[in-house]
């Protein structure tokens, strides 16, 4: 618990999940072993296995700043290139892959990912989904679960946002966000209840070891969580995203929400109190419609739209963003309601140039520099 006494609070860290994936076709193939096994022994800190071997996680270490981890991600994505060429293997991002069959994915094999295969059988080999995940630092483990209470109510704004994955197993899904989807067949990756204070965060990690629902508290997956490994405030709502434009909106927002939310609960002005079957509905048509479907604003119960909510979300962090020198994201997230999202892209391609295209374009248009 310690871990959430930060002397540094608000540095960030970034995780990207990368589609590993022919050059020639565009489809998925299973180099994540010679991935580690080509790492010398500073780098194999910043990687990590996923569930299956076509697909491989970076993270970058604890940053100071939004830009000092935009740096991270892309040294991180030329040293995966450069594997790449060695191994025949180009990344691919987006939230889903668009063509590749689940049955032909291979686990990785070792005791953590074995056991999560054994839990969920045909699902497990089903996920073949690929997120951002988003960690802000906070001080103090009581701030940290009030913090994730109140920011529950932004989840559906990001995931709208970041939307990237409308296509799965040669599918047109009709979805934005199918990755939300096939992620949330498994259990413990819903939107968090409400908790009255840490230890009752802590009961039900505790409560799940001792009945054998986890191992070990990081499977829990929901999609906002106190993470207490790190002391931070994890954000996993998001797809996938090739923009490295995009991946600084999200971790600016990220940050600046944090940051305003902290503020608020030391003030005793905090929201974080809301009805759940709202924030439900609003993540579902985040993940399914465009920025003009109605939703219920989670603080006044009218009724509203994604776009207004994500208006909100702005104005709310507006002075954080200013305190992190981060106001130039405004830009990048106006740019999205007016002309999509990367799935939006995605389905343009595809209407362009069928899934042979857009496979050709989700490996050859990734950004590898700022």
């Amino acid at each position: 618990m310690n871990l959430f006494n930060h002397k540094n609070p608000y540095t960030i860290g970034i995780e990207e999940e990368y589609m590993l994936c022919s050059p020639h076709d565009g489809e998925l193939v299973s180099r994540a072993d010679e991935i580690i096994n080509s790492l010398n022994s500073e780098m194999i800190k910043r990687y990590s296995y996923e569930l299956i071997l076509s697909e491989i996680e970076i993270n970058t270490s604890v940053c100071n700043s939004v830009d000092e981890a935009l740096e991270e991600i892309v040294l991180l994505r030329n040293n995966t290139k450069n594997i790449g060429e060695k191994y025949d293997f180009k990344i691919g991002i987006s939230g889903t892959h668009p063509t590749s069959k689940c049955e032909n994915q291979k686990f990785v094999r070792n005791d953590s990912y074995n056991w999560v295969a054994d839990q969920l059988q045909y699902y497990a080999r089903r996920n073949i989904t690929f997120s951002n995940h988003i960690h802000v630092a906070v001080d103090g483990k009581e701030c940290a679960i009030h913090v994730a209470n109140s920011l529950r109510r932004w989840i559906a704004p990001l995931l709208a946002l970041s939307a990237n994955s409308p296509f799965f197993e040669g599918e047109i899904t009709g979805l934005r966000s199918s990755r939300t989807f096939q992620f949330s067949a498994f259990p413990r990756t819903n939107i968090p209840v409400y908790f009255n204070e840490f230890n009752d965060y802590r009961k039900i990690i505790d409560h799940y070891i001792k009945s054998k629902t986890i191992e070990k508290p990081r499977q829990i997956w929901w999609k906002i969580r106190p993470h207490i490994d790190y002391g931070t405030i994890e954000f996993r709502v998001c797809d996938a995203q090739r923009s490295i434009r995009n991946i600084k909106m999200l971790a600016a927002l990220s940050q600046a929400l944090v940051y305003t939310a902290v503020e608020e609960y030391h003030s005793g002005k905090l929201l974080e109190k809301f009805n759940l079957e709202y924030l439900f509905d609003a993540l579902w048509k985040a993940s399914r419609f465009a920025f003009d479907r109605e939703i219920i604003d989670p603080v006044s119960e009218n009724i509203s739209t994604i776009k207004t909510q994500i208006n909100l979300m702005l104005e709310y962090v507006s002075d954080a963003l200013v305190q992190f020198n981060n106001t130039d994201v405004i830009n990048d997230v106006e740019n999205i309601i007016s002309h999509g999202t990367e799935g939006d892209g995605q389905i343009k391609i595809f209407s362009e140039s069928g899934f042979t295209g857009l496979k050709k374009y989700l490996i050859n248009k990734v950004d590898y520099q700022i």
